[in-house]
């Protein structure tokens, strides 16, 4: 069963000066029970999709359901069933990490003694219970951004939003953020992830919908993405680019395709068969004497991937409006 199902979604931005096409037809389901990352640079149109279908923001076209839900016309029923975590933690400063909790249960309809509990519950499973009675306002960055995603669970939602979680964080922070996300995935939780990190999709979605200029441009897993390109290649990376056209030729002579990066001092050859290819590449050029800085057998990248559907490298397209304005607005969707 579809949780989401999403068709025809359009959104423009008009200003005095300018007009963009935030979403331009976009189409999207995603099946009960899983995760679906929704990959994109930043103004691809992914902020916009999440506040459109957490019912922040109404679509100038288009039509959705949520678990059923008419999107339009059964917004409040849907609010009762979502939880939103995003780019920036929609805490209160001025209280505790436990107040927060206990408020966001409360907003949403819980009696205050579950809310408490689950507040409890919450701050442990995020390891905040040392950090419970201190003011949000001393948190680090990584901190805010567990309380914010506590908060967003508090009722077990059955849809969960999850936009840019692990933007801004710290290697550390993003790997114990990944662990958490895990642990609700394992729990049956169903989300749509948006995120403009590749390596963030690949780690934690079932599923990845790669969206451009306002529309899903391709659906799969990510080896199913991957596939798109090729198999695997051999890149060799050499010492300068005094030998870089010398190897190339003495590559090419034995039938191979090779591309050149001159800035990378790279070169990059498709194989099928991985490492007799390797070997092969390896015996000649030191039969030439280049000198090799690293060989290696590499699987294509989900930026690979971006780059060869759209184009272009996966870089922002546009500033998207609905990015700075959807912090000040979690907070009231949680509690309609």
């Amino acid at each position: 069963m579809d949780v989401i199902t999403a068709k025809g979604l359009v959104k423009v931005y008009r200003s005095r000066k300018s007009e963009v096409r935030a979403l331009d037809g976009l189409d999207l389901t995603v099946e009960e029970g899983t995760v679906l990352g929704l990959l994109g640079p930043n103004g691809a149109g992914k902020t916009t999709t999440v506040r459109i279908l957490a019912t922040l923001m109404r679509p100038d076209a288009g039509s959705a359901t949520i678990a059923g839900y008419d999107l339009l016309h059964e917004a409040q029923r849907i609010r009762s069933i979502i939880g939103l975590s995003g780019q920036y933690a929609a805490v209160d400063e001025n209280l505790t990490g436990r107040e927060n909790l206990v408020m966001f249960g409360r907003l949403y309809g819980l009696p205050s003694e579950v809310a408490r509990r689950r507040a409890d519950d919450l701050l442990g499973q995020f390891d905040l219970e040392d950090a419970a009675s201190r003011t949000v306002k001393t948190y680090s960055g990584g901190m805010r951004r567990r309380l914010d995603l506590a908060s967003a669970i508090i009722i077990r939602p059955r849809l969960l939003f999850l936009d840019e979680p692990t933007t801004g964080l710290d290697p550390r922070s993003r790997l114990s953020m990944w662990e958490i996300i895990r642990d609700l995935i394992g729990e049956g939780a169903t989300l749509l992830l948006t995120t403009q990190y590749l390596e963030e999709a690949d780690a934690l979605a079932d599923s990845i919908a790669v969206v451009d200029h306002g529309k899903i441009i391709a659906r799969g897993t990510a080896d199913e993405l991957k596939s798109r390109i090729g198999g695997e290649r051999v890149e060799v990376v050499l010492t300068n680019n005094v030998d870089l056209a010398r190897a190339a030729v003495a590559i090419r002579r034995h039938g191979e395709q090779v591309a050149v990066d001159e800035a990378a001092c790279r070169l990059t050859i498709p194989t099928s068969d991985g490492v007799p290819t390797l070997l092969r590449i390896g015996r000649e050029l030191d039969e030439l004497r280049v000198p090799v800085v690293d060989i290696g057998i590499h699987r294509p990248t989900l930026d690979d991937v971006f780059l060869v559907l759209t184009g272009h490298a996966a870089a922002p397209t546009f500033e998207d409006p609905a990015a700075g304005a959807a912090a000040e607005e979690r907070t009231g969707a949680r509690g309609r």
